[in-house]
């Protein structure tokens, strides 16, 4: 007599969560406070899963919104670069970072949905999990992408966890490129090109002193329909290769790249990847969308993230 009413006890907490997920056809819609915050897709009319778009608390849109819809005054570039993804340029040769079906690569990988599970949502944090196949021209599985990403209300900051693994099924390399690795293409008034700012832990700033350096974080920030805003991306000390180099770019490119070495510096050594079957690799990053901040105040924020296991 006590089932009926659990079971909608907890449809009651599920509505009046803060930090809803609800899982369609190809896609998880999360919400925050009741207001959209973002969409991940991951369906099959795309090359490789996506984030996208990301919105600040005020529900400003961060990230550029092209290839996905076509806005006045946004470039048109680099069609693989859509929203928050993951990719990089050559595994095994294979292509997974300009892969997009429209350019008729027969060289391009593809990373396909196995399953999504564990779809949570909750009062200050929702998230998912969602296993993925990175799969080589010929359809032949070449790792196994374990991936969970959490999704939290930070009052004036949305913060997006990401913690995933990587295992090979089959011997695989990673070359030593430029090209990746997790990435956000900001907004048109946002890069550097307009409004922005780029900054590092390092205490680099724009293009010229933070690409291809390595840091723990990296900051850019600008203004957008007159509000100062920002998008950092936070490489945590457990992740692969950390401190990680960063592949940022004065049009709005914002990536952290594990593989990327000699690409970078050429006064440095050639350091592929290669992980054996059955070898795996971590990548922990997180973004924070946030109004007006410093580098100290962006520290302090990632201090607190690399504290946590």
């Amino acid at each position: 007599m006590f089932r009926p009413l659990i079971l909608s006890a907890l449809a009651v907490s599920s509505l009046s969560a803060a930090v809803m997920l609800t899982q369609t056809d190809g896609r998880i819609h999360i919400e925050i406070g009741g207001k959209p915050f973002s969409d991940f897709y991951y369906g099959p009319d795309a090359p490789k899963p996506y984030l996208h778009p990301l919105r600040s608390a005020s529900g400003k849109i961060v990230t550029r919104r092209f290839p996905m819809e076509n806005v006045p005054g946004e470039s048109t570039t680099d069609k693989h670069h859509r929203g928050v993804w993951l990719g990089f340029k050559s595994v095994n040769g294979f292509n997974f970072w300009e892969n997009e079906f429209s350019y008729n690569d027969k060289n391009a990988g593809k990373v396909a949905m196995r399953r999504i599970e564990e779809v949570k949502s909750g009062e200050n944090a929702g998230s998912f999990r969602g296993i993925f196949a990175w799969l080589s021209p010929a359809g032949e599985a070449m790792l196994e992408e374990d991936r969970k990403m959490t999704f939290r209300d930070g009052g004036e900051l949305r913060i997006v966890d990401v913690d995933l693994t990587l295992k090979a099924l089959a011997d695989t390399t990673f070359a030593d490129s430029k090209d990746g690795a997790f990435s956000v293409r900001l907004a048109e008034p946002l890069t550097e090109k307009n409004s922005g700012t780029i900054v590092n832990s390092e205490g680099g700033r724009r293009m010229a002193e933070t690409w291809g350096k390595a840091a723990n974080w990296v900051d850019y920030s600008g203004e957008l329909d007159g509000e100062k805003l920002g998008v950092a991306l936070f490489d945590h000390p457990s992740s692969f290769h950390h401190p990680a180099r960063w592949h940022v770019r004065d049009y709005g490119l914002l990536a952290v790249n594990p593989f990327g070495a000699n690409a970078f510096d050429p006064q440095v050594a050639a350091a592929p990847v290669t992980l054996i079957r059955g070898q795996s690799v971590r990548l922990r990053y997180r973004i924070v969308v946030h109004p007006a901040m410093d580098a100290a105040q962006i520290e302090r924020l990632y201090r607190e993230f690399a504290r946590g296991r």
